[in-house]
């Protein structure tokens, strides 16, 4: 900050500042009771807040983390590797390891990670990335976190006819169910993109909810052949696949500030209405070195306060189907 020439400011604030610490001390109890009654005035404070009650269990704020597994079932071509295009004819061999590495150290890293602060997530599984790596998906879900459906490979689901589609899911719900033992009851479009069949099918197949929705920042219900169906929103802000791309790249510590930051404005907010903030990590960009410091990070600064839940999202569908007031959309 620029000073003004002279003194006369300064000393003008310094004699203000001098005279109101004076009238302050004058008229503050003193000792305990002084103590006793500035405790008692931040009491009182506190419970003339709204302490709106939106969550179960007196939950302020809930967050919901998804992990995403997909390595092993992703397309030869356009899978979002960070190398240049090659021939058609040519294997691609780099970024076969690319993903290679969410499989070998990405999730087994994030595992670590959530068991350390306590956290259950949800991880939407591809059919052939279990299939493939049967074992990893046993642990995930032994580890107490929630096996979700993301379709039988990590590719369009746009293209696909009504019969397609359920093959395409009736596939990942085999695999998932062989390697886990649980069925998917939440779903995850290769980038959000279904088609205006994809709800019916799900329900019919017998899914309770869908994260494939930006428009909340809490869950809401549609619904899907007259029967109610939840929506877990997803986000693209909290998500290290958006800000790890070429446009726009965030570094880690940049991506875990724009975290505390979020968390803090819906923090905030969630003493008024129901607030969910909602992450996404990827088995190989995630679970990289410096972004699971980084996130281990945040989840010490979210859990220092009161009132934070990390909840799966087959239960917070389940909340959204039985709570009062959630808000309802019509696709």
């Amino acid at each position: 900050m620029t000073q003004e020439p002279g003194g006369n400011r300064r000393n003008v604030l310094l004699g203000a500042g001098a005279a109101m610490a004076a009238t302050v001390l004058s008229t503050a109890p003193a000792g305990a009771a002084g103590t006793q009654a500035r405790n008692r005035e931040r009491q009182e404070s506190k419970e003339s807040q709204p302490q709106g009650r939106f969550w179960p269990n007196g939950a302020r704020l809930v967050i919901s983390v998804s992990m995403q597994f997909e390595a092993g079932a992703q397309s030869e071509r356009n899978n979002g590797a960070p190398f240049p295009p090659l021939a058609e004819d040519v294997p691609d061999l780099p970024a076969r390891t690319w993903f290679d590495y969410g499989v070998r150290e990405g999730i087994p890293r994030m595992l670590d990670l959530w068991d350390r602060h306590g956290v259950k997530v949800t991880s939407h599984m591809t059919g052939q990335a279990v299939e493939r790596n049967p074992a990893l998906a046993r642990e995930i879900v032994s580890r107490g976190h929630e096996a979700a459906a993301h379709g039988q490979t990590w590719t369009p689901h746009w293209t696909m006819t009504a019969e397609q589609e359920r093959a395409s899911y009736a596939a990942n719900i085999a695999a998932v169910e062989k390697a886990t033992g649980t069925r998917p009851v939440g779903f995850n479009a290769f980038w959000l993109r279904g088609t205006p069949n994809t709800l019916g099918v799900l329900q019919q197949l017998g899914f309770t909810y869908h994260i494939d929705d930006l428009s909340s920042d809490e869950p809401m219900t549609t619904e899907v052949n007259g029967k109610p169906f939840a929506i877990v929103p997803y986000t693209l802000r909290n998500n290290d696949i958006a800000r790890y791309g070429a446009e726009g790249p965030l570094t880690a510590s940049a991506f875990g500030q724009e975290l505390r930051d979020e968390f803090d404005q819906l923090y905030a907010e969630a003493g008024m209405r129901r607030r969910m903030m909602s992450i996404s990590t990827h088995d190989r960009i995630g679970g990289t070195p410096a972004r699971v410091k980084v996130m281990g990070d945040f989840l010490a600064y979210a859990n220092k306060r009161p009132g934070v839940a990390f909840v799966r999202k087959d239960q917070i569908a389940q909340w959204a189907l039985s709570m009062p007031n959630v808000p309802r959309k019509a696709y």
